[in-house]
């Protein structure tokens, strides 16, 4: 562990010109966005207060990815400070060529985090940066990409080597085992004693499972309505309109009926200039609603009832980022290979505002009571006031940054993958790939 306090920190007027914030004026339902950085407007109107009074589920006792069964990223308690200075730097977490987002801090009860990483192992910190345990799964190079679950005094994590774990919170020793398919680079759903995991077959395949979270033993599969090529997408439930739902790379969003599973419906994306548009980020639901990101380049609400489109949002790229919600303004923010991170109106998908980094944003944002934030591969973590879009500092990195930053106890977590990996479709021996990817805490400036 190293201690590194290079941090940017600017007012919106200091920072790079290619960045901008966009506010737009209303349009139709399905809204097309056009090129990142079009239009430029400094001045912006901010997002109107909505009050909706939904209400996200957080299961008593539980932390895992997004917080809740609808899994919204929203923090209303978590404040984001004006300044930010690096506390320190765990190294040899992210390493490799593999570009799928990394995996993300998960508090601990007693104080703490834990952190997964490429390198295959679930690392235990203290606040400090002490390290408390780690443990290793059996990956062949691709190590750990969900976020773990934790409860029962255990976190719960699938790795590339097609199993789930149940990892003892106290000592770092594995409870329990159990191989379900080829590859997990989902992240668990974990509730009432059960956990919900998409998993990935060599087929290509896949499958969703609902596991017994003592035992590790399987307590349902749908076998006739098995998602295919590659589930990597994170599942998410609604209790309210009682749905259970995940994405994945065959571009189809699948819906069951939720506690007790049965196929409900599925919902086809379309196809973009260079894929089929696949559903890789995780998916939220809201208001009845399921919103999701395709490589398809649209961001898209379905009808949680009947598996029907209620808008969609056409980006400049690909979109492989999972939303974030936030109720009090009734917005929706996610990220895309376009470079920008867009906060739309979750009723109409209409654009309030966003704002552009230098490269894809593949990470998911995280939104707390005035602000947003969000990684880069253009190796920034941004902090942005949630209502306009005006940067309020940025952090840089040696190496990308796709994990979804997470504010716990007033302190900032998030990790970079090794610095300059290849882009998709690149060769990572041309790029001079870096061993060094790790993970950060970042506390207020004094």
């Amino acid at each position: 562990m190293t201690d590194d306090s290079h941090v940017d920190s600017r007012s919106p007027r200091d920072t790079h010109s290619r960045r901008r914030v966009l506010q737009v004026a209303a349009g139709a339902a399905t809204a097309t966005a056009g090129l990142a950085g079009c239009l430029s407007q400094t001045d912006t109107a901010k997002i109107p207060l909505a009050e909706t009074g939904l209400e996200q589920t957080i299961p008593d006792g539980v932390a895992q990815f997004r917080r809740s069964l609808e899994r919204w990223g929203y923090y209303p308690e978590a404040t984001v400070p004006d300044e930010v200075e690096r506390e320190w730097r765990l190294d040899q977490l992210n390493t490799g060529s593999h570009s799928a987002a990394k995996a993300s801090a998960v508090p601990l009860p007693d104080g703490g985090v834990v952190f997964p990483g490429d390198t295959g192992y679930l690392v235990a910190l203290d606040a400090d940066g002490t390290e408390r345990w780690r443990a290793g799964t059996d990956t062949d190079g691709r190590g750990i990409h969900g976020t773990p679950a934790v409860a029962d005094g255990r976190a719960y994590i699938g790795a590339y080597d097609g199993i789930l774990y149940a990892v003892d919170l106290e000592s770092g020793d594995v409870d329990w085992q159990t191989k379900l398919g080829g590859s997990i680079g989902s992240s668990p759903l974990y509730h009432d004693g059960r956990i919900v995991m998409a998993v990935e077959y060599p087929d290509p395949e896949g499958s969703t499972f609902v596991v017994d979270a003592e035992t590790g033993e399987t307590i349902w599969e749908d076998p006739e309505h098995r998602p295919t090529d590659h589930p990597h997408s994170t599942p998410a439930a609604d209790p309210e309109t009682g749905r259970l739902v995940c994405g994945s790379n065959d571009g189809i969003l699948y819906g069951w009926s939720y506690p007790d599973p049965e196929f409900a419906w599925s919902f086809e994306t379309g196809s973009g200039d260079d894929n089929d548009g696949d559903i890789k980020g995780p998916i939220a639901t809201y208001d009845g609603g399921a919103y999701f990101g395709s490589w398809d380049h649209n961001v898209y609400r379905v009808a949680l009832e009947d598996g029907s489109e209620d808008w969609s949002f056409q980006t400049g790229n690909l979109v492989m980022s999972g939303p974030a919600l936030d109720p009090v303004l009734d917005t929706v923010f996610i990220g895309s290979h376009d470079g920008n991170l867009y906060a739309l109106d979750a009723q109409s998908g209409e654009r309030h505002w966003s704002f552009e980094t230098g490269r894809p944003i593949t990470g998911c944002p995280t939104v707390c009571d005035e602000r947003v934030l969000v990684g880069s591969k253009d190796g920034s973590v941004y902090a942005l006031e949630k209502r306009t879009g005006e940067l309020v500092w940025e952090v840089d990195n040696d190496g990308v940054v796709t994990s979804t930053p997470r504010v716990i106890d007033g302190g900032i977590y998030y990790a970079e993958r090794a610095p300059n990996p290849p882009e998709d479709g690149e060769d990572a021996s041309d790029e001079g790939v870096d061993d060094d990817g790790g993970g950060y805490k970042l506390v207020a400036a004094e």
